[in-house]
């Protein structure tokens, strides 16, 4: 895949909230895959052979007058943005027990080491959101577990799921690239419990778990409620991510409609990270 040429586009983006939320909403449904956000906004990454001159004219929030939002683009080799990776992605450490490095970083002293390539895919542990749901899964029991890991990105939330004792795990995501990524990250870990999914919502059908981790975009979360809650076993457990403390009445509405009792917050720098019970 060394040769997939990526358009990077790099917003500024004032004031970043909820703005930057709305602009990766949109461009992920313009086709854009891959986002970090930055001080000043956010970067979108889209394959170039998706891109075309006139793929922001759909983004409605560029033509609102309460942002001010302004943006540069360019070409990016595939094989340029891991060089960039091994130089900007720096190992961190969870509560003490849990690390997320690259295989280039020495092996820390933790209970856990997870070991991430994460290329153009989201959850190194450094976004907020990883790493409160890094927090609840060190935090909670998931020994014998059936777990789902939504929206999985690298695979991280999953692979940490069966080191701490989960036996059966499905990793799902919609992204192609989040899919081989995920897929090579659980070989990496020496995984033997997980199977890697592409796809959406649509592939729980018949499906159940102890454990459901949703790390995605609210919207999505909203909208799939019902379907996790239907996969759920009874007392289960179901971890939320992926939006601010602004948005905890909505989640929570969704939730307790379906049956759910919110019993745990963590928060970080405005987001959140949810946990439900049945």
């Amino acid at each position: 895949m060394s040769n997939i040429i990526y358009i990077g586009y790099y917003f500024k983006v004032e004031p970043l909230q909820p703005a930057v939320e709305i602009l990766i909403a949109e461009l992920g449904y313009a086709g854009f895959e891959s986002f970090v956000e930055t001080e000043e906004g956010v970067t979108a990454y889209i394959q170039k052979e998706e891109w075309n001159d006139k793929i922001l004219e759909d983004i409605d929030i560029l033509k609102s007058d309460e942002f001010n939002i302004s943006y540069t683009f360019e070409e990016i080799e595939q094989t340029n943005w891991n060089e960039e990776w091994e130089k900007n992605f720096n190992p961190i450490i969870v509560d003490d027990v849990c690390s997320v490095r690259a295989p280039f970083h020495p092996k820390p002293d933790t209970k856990y080491d997870i070991i991430i390539e994460p290329k153009m895919s989201f959850g190194t542990g450094h976004h907020e959101t990883t790493h409160m749901m890094i927090q609840h899964i060190l935090k909670n029991d998931f020994n014998n577990k059936s777990v789902l890991d939504m929206g999985c990105g690298t695979g991280v939330l999953a692979i940490l799921a069966e080191m701490k004792g989960a036996n059966s795990l499905d990793a799902i995501d919609y992204d192609n690239w989040c899919y081989l990524n995920s897929l090579e990250n659980v070989e990496r870990n020496n995984c033997k419990n997980i199977t890697v999914i592409e796809g959406d919502a649509s592939a729980l059908k018949n499906k159940h778990y102890d454990i459901i981790i949703a790390n995605i975009n609210r919207n999505i979360l909203l909208n799939d409620m019902a379907t996790y809650v239907k996969c759920l076993n009874t007392n289960g457990v179901l971890f939320l991510s992926g939006f601010y403390n602004d948005d905890i009445p909505i989640i929570e509405e969704e939730c307790n409609k379906h049956g759910l009792k919110h019993v745990e917050t963590l928060e970080k720098n405005h987001w959140v990270a949810l946990k439900f019970v049945n």
